[in-house]
């Protein structure tokens, strides 16, 4: 069963991810900002890495660049699922090293199909 390491300082968003995807099937860890998701990425090699952009303590952007730094983690799926739109801030994840973008709210079927493609 594939795991999914769900990065978001709000509870009941993270708790949205984990509901949605554990019922399909997977594997879900949680952490609620990316010093957290850095802790548990260390312990726990996962199969992807669903993150909001603006947490505190530790943003999506320097998540990224973190986990890109960890040997295990150069190829691992990391998705972003944020509110915001913004061009610029998409390309600065995508530079970093995002593979994909997720605006929310995101529906349970998108959210599902975006991480069953990405592991494909």
């Amino acid at each position: 069963m594939p795991s999914i390491l769900a990065v978001d300082d709000s509870a009941s968003l993270r708790e949205m991810v984990r509901f949605t995807l554990s019922e399909a099937g997977f594997d879900v860890l949680e952490a609620e900002d990316g010093v957290q998701a850095l802790e548990v990425a260390r312990k726990t090699l996962v199969d992807a890495v669903i993150a909001d952009v603006h947490m505190p303590n530790m943003d999506g952007i320097e998540l990224i660049k973190h986990l890109r730094a960890l040997s295990g983690y150069k190829f691992v799926p990391i998705l972003m699922l944020t509110t915001d739109a913004d061009s610029n801030l998409k390309k600065e994840a995508a530079a970093s090293g995002a593979t994909g973008w997720l605006v929310k709210p995101f529906s349970p079927d998108r959210l599902l199909a975006t991480v069953q493609r990405v592991l494909e």
